[in-house]
């Protein structure tokens, strides 16, 4: 940075409730060792520091709102914070490929939210505002829209198109194909055995002497047990879908996409409220998923990869955009946002349906170590567990056959998997690099695989990648796409 940044517009401070939001925050990270002093503190002086902790972080939060400010020097944002020790940071909107607002419900209650803004592949916010008027967040959310134009130009933005919605039905069935549910409850069960090893064992011995006490007394047959064991099983589903469709409620509640002046904005949320918008040239990659229970209720999901990277605890970055939809509205949202990529119209190329075997092949350790140690603890009764490689078998000529991809003039997708299925593409302009690999098993079968990279892929999106290909075809499509981006500047 050469020289002073001077700011155009004047300077402005956070809300003046913004210290209280900073001190609730800053509560949830030391609430365990403050109630440790609080509960294992005793004698007349130690009783006195939780009190003290808590002070310290009311000072620091007042520090906090006294020393922030942020402002607009023309095309950059200027924060500056700290008086002692004094930081000043100057982001160019250009920058900013993220903006997020979020809204717990004490937020709501004060009208604030809390900014952050993102940048391509930061693992942190270039800044993280706590908080600012609602007004406030929405008029910076359109000033980085807007990339920074001068405050004295009126710039008339177009009206926000409406791309989707999801009705309180979807919602319902967003609830009821997803594993929120489990989730939960597994983060549940890990969280106590942090604090008590033995208190899930414990319970589910409880339970479990229960059950089969009353069995015992009422005399249950080998029927009766199944009839039990599956009635067990059904409420236990029926339970984890209901907490999964408690919690889709909670977080996609008023789901709205609409598109502004070629930037993508999500809310969502019925208590807490978020609001995030990316550019739609920071797409980076799309990912269209369809399971079971999708396919049951003639639904899909549609993802993206942003150049933001998620650091897995916060949901930041736009990521879904459509939580559920039918296929319609999913390829028709493709249409839109890729209208070059003709995408009802990709000419999928089949994998070799010889390669099934190679998807059969990982299984055969797991069931055979499965089988030896079943077959140490229920003796014969174990090998009924080789049942599992006919299914096994059966599944991979299913993933084997949908297996395909397809290259256009703007987009390479690929097409996986059968009991559960996905298709990822990526616009070549997108690709930041190319490689291709044989495994041992790949040069003894004349076949390799083809890697392509894209900037800030998520962590649970399955990779981008043609396998099983013969070489020469392998090559070939290597030579295709690296010629191309050797013409194409990348864009991202």
């Amino acid at each position: 940075m050469n020289g002073p940044v001077t700011a155009i517009e004047p300077e402005r401070r956070l809300h003046p409730m913004s210290w209280l939001f900073v001190l609730v925050q800053q509560l949830k990270q030391f609430i365990v060792p403050l109630a440790v002093l609080l509960f294992f503190g005793r004698g007349d002086r130690n009783e006195l520091w939780p009190l003290i902790g808590v002070a310290v972080l009311v000072i620091t939060s007042l520090w906090q709102y006294f020393t922030y400010r942020y402002g607009v020097a023309g095309d950059h944002l200027v924060v500056r914070s700290g008086l002692l020790e004094r930081s000043l940071r100057v982001i160019p909107f250009a920058r900013i490929h993220n903006v997020a607002l979020q809204q717990s419900l004490l937020h709501r209650l004060f009208g604030v939210a809390e900014v952050r803004l993102e940048s391509a592949g930061g693992a942190k916010p270039e800044a993280q505002m706590r908080v600012l008027k609602l007004d406030d967040a929405l008029a910076l959310e359109a000033l980085v829209r807007r990339r920074g134009a001068a405050s004295d130009v009126v710039v008339e933005e177009p009206a926000a198109d409406t791309l989707l919605t999801l009705p309180f039905g979807e919602v319902l069935r967003l609830g009821i194909v997803s594993n929120r549910g489990m989730l939960v409850v597994g983060a549940a069960f890990a969280g106590s055995a942090q604090f008590s090893p033995k208190l899930i064992p414990n319970l589910f011995e409880a339970v479990g002497m229960r059950m089969f006490g009353y069995a015992g007394e009422h005399g249950f047959g080998p029927v009766e047990y199944a009839a039990a064991g599956m009635a067990v099983f059904a409420v236990i589903v029926g339970a984890l879908r209901l907490l999964s469709m408690l919690l889709a409620l909670l977080q996609y509640y008023g789901f709205t996409l609409t598109e502004q002046d070629r930037r993508l904005t999500v809310e969502r949320g019925l208590l807490a409220r978020w609001r995030t918008s990316a550019s739609r040239r920071r797409i980076q990659a799309w990912t269209l998923r369809e399971g079971v229970l999708h396919r049951w209720m003639k639904r899909r999901s549609l993802e993206v990869d942003t150049a933001v990277a998620e650091d897995g605890r916060q949901q930041r970055a736009l990521r879904e955009l459509a939580p559920i939809a039918t296929p319609a509205a999913c390829d028709a949202l493709i249409e839109h946002l890729l209208p070059r990529a003709t995408w009802s119209q990709l000419a999928w190329q089949p994998l070799p349906p010889s390669s099934w075997w190679r998807l059969f092949v990982p299984s055969l350790p797991f069931v055979l170590i499965a089988t030896v140690v079943l077959c140490a603890r229920f003796g014969a009764w174990g090998l009924l567990a080789l049942l599992w490689l006919p299914w096994s078998a059966f599944k991979a000529r299913r993933r084997a056959q949908r297996a395909a991809y397809a290259v256009g003039e703007e987009v390479i997708a690929v097409r996986e998997g059968w009991w559960t299925r996905h298709w990822r593409f990526a616009e070549i302009d997108k690709l930041q690099a190319l490689q291709l690999t044989r495994s041992p098993i790949d040069r003894r079968c004349g076949t390799a695989t083809l890697w392509l990279d894209t900037s800030g892929a998520g962590a649970m999106a399955p990779s981008l990648r043609v396998r099983f290909l013969p070489e020469a075809d392998a090559q070939a499509l290597y030579a295709r796409l690296a010629a191309t981006l050797a013409r194409r500047p990348l864009r991202w």
